[in-house]
């Protein structure tokens, strides 16, 4: 972990220099077309680099590279104790870089650097080496057949992959998809946002040094048109896409439209985090909304953006969110004692502007409510307002630091609340008697449930995914192994 101070963080930074172009078959390569786009530090609103828009023309060429090297097997056909060994390497160099991609990061994002260094940086790392691990440690089945009969279950690795990946977590969704697919032997295309796609191009140069051959990883920067050609590409064999719900389901459509290739979606959410009577510590259960929703800005799919509360200890909880959002006041993101840094861009700023101005004539503003150092960057203060279940700033999602706090009398009407989404990524659940928590677990439509804490998510060990418009497959764990692979039957008939 680095212990640099904040000087020293300005000063890396005002030397620092920018990579802006496509990684391609082991080579950085300009846009053909010759155009790019700015990345901007939302911060300070200063242009950080020019970027490569990728179009056609280098989607083309990265697919055409990820499929003759899935073709020749320099990587599929390595024993798995080699991959395993770049991989190893590759996940140590991450870790050897880490405090200029947490400065890229926190650059292109806004989020503070302490949180880029301990949690993206170092999360992207353990992702890599977890994988890497794996990789000789999964076999196949043999089949219990008839005595004549020998039949095996195997996984192949599916081909080419490509990666779509947003801006919240660049560097950490991004290994979410690529450490599994590239420990399946697949090849990878990965597609960074256009609002941060800094440490994605660095960190290609890091998978070569590591020794992954050209064309298994390449980075395609780009907008949404360069995704939906990936989508629509005939010779692509797997998309993985975080993102929102709407973009999803159009490369859903594109799929469809091109070759069926396996679409898989981590979409959008609006996680409830319920607070029962019997809650062990409300001071806890607050620090721990409070962090479920103003840490990394809000910007999070698994954001507690919906604190459902029981009635009885409602006064107590709020005082106490209030006292912990203090701890998330926007600052400089380069200080490492900042709890809170920028909103992203200015697109995403003014839609979460324009859903407080919404909460202010709907619900009851509770506190914050304020765009702050407005003469600087992108800074919204921690915001909660007190409202009920059916106002749009507790059903739609928002990606900002606005949290909505939702009264409630009973179990069920709060499992109720709970449910009535069209999301189901994530849960919360407060209370101290453990039949209950199962109980009540059991009920709700989301693909996590966290106990007496939120957003716990640091373990690659458990599935990462969710329910209904939230999505399908799962992230992390050995589960996501088999996004990346086809499941191969083979029979052999044995002759005496």
């Amino acid at each position: 972990m680095s212990r640099l101070t904040h000087e020293q963080w300005q000063a890396l930074a005002a030397s620092q220099t920018f990579e802006g172009r496509a990684f391609i078959d082991g080579q950085y390569v300009a846009a053909a077309s010759g155009r790019t786009f700015a990345t901007v530090n939302p911060a300070n609103k200063a242009t950080l680099a020019e970027v490569a828009e990728c179009g056609e023309a280098e989607v083309n060429r990265a697919v055409k590279a990820a499929r003759a090297a899935f073709e020749d097997g320099r990587w599929a056909n390595l024993a798995p104790v080699k991959r395993k060994t770049v991989l190893l390497k590759f996940a140590e160099l991450i870790r050897d870089n880490a405090d200029e991609l947490a400065l890229l990061e926190t650059l292109d994002t806004g989020k503070p650097v302490g949180d880029s260094l301990g949690v993206d940086v170092a999360g992207a790392a353990y992702c890599v080496q977890w994988y890497a691990e794996a990789i000789d440690k999964v076999g196949g089945e043999v089949a219990p057949l008839a005595p004549n009969l020998h039949g095996t279950v195997t996984r192949e690795a599916i081909g080419v992959v490509a990666a779509v990946v947003p801006w919240n977590f660049p560097l950490l969704m991004a290994s979410w998809k690529f450490a599994p697919a590239l420990a399946a032997g697949n090849s990878v295309i990965l597609k960074p946002s256009e609002k941060s796609p800094l440490t994605a191009i660095r960190v290609a140069a890091l998978a070569k040094e590591a020794g992954i051959p050209d064309g298994v990883f390449n980075v395609v920067p780009g907008a949404g048109e360069t995704g939906r050609l990936l989508a629509l590409h005939m010779d692509v064999d797997c998309l993985a896409f975080t993102g929102s719900t709407a973009v999803g389901k159009r490369i859903m459509a594109c799929a469809a439209e091109s070759n069926l290739k396996r679409v898989w979606l981590e979409l959008g959410g609006k996680s409830p985090n319920i607070v029962l009577d019997d809650c062990p510590d409300i001071a806890q259960a607050a620090r721990t909304a409070a962090g479920g929703i103003f840490f990394n800005q809000g910007e999070m799919c698994s954001a507690g953006s919906r604190v459902l509360v029981h009635r009885s200890i409602y006064p107590k909880f709020m005082a106490e969110l209030k006292k912990a959002a203090e701890g998330y006041r926007p600052g400089d993101p380069l200080n490492p004692s900042t709890g809170m840094g920028a909103i992203v861009d200015e697109l995403q700023y003014r839609r979460v502007l324009d859903y407080i101005a919404i909460g202010k004539a709907e619900s009851t503003l509770a506190f914050g409510g304020d765009a702050v150092h407005t003469d600087t960057g992108y800074y919204i203060a921690p915001t909660a307002f007190e409202t009920t279940p059916d106002s749009r700033i507790a059903r739609e999602e928002i990606f900002g630091p606005v949290c909505a706090v939702i009264p409630f009398d009973t179990e069920d009407e709060a499992v109720a609340i709970a449910n009535d989404s069209e999301y189901g990524l994530a849960a919360g659940l407060w209370t101290r008697d453990v039949s209950r928590a199962h109980r009540l677990a059991r009920r709700l439509r989301a693909g996590t449930v966290w106990i007496n804490c939120y957003d716990e998510g640091g373990d690659q060990n458990l599935p990462f995914g969710g329910y209904k418009q939230s999505g399908n497959g799962r992230d992390k764990s050995l589960h996501a192994l088999e996004k990346y692979t086809e499941l191969k039957s083979t029979l052999l008939k044995l002759y005496s």
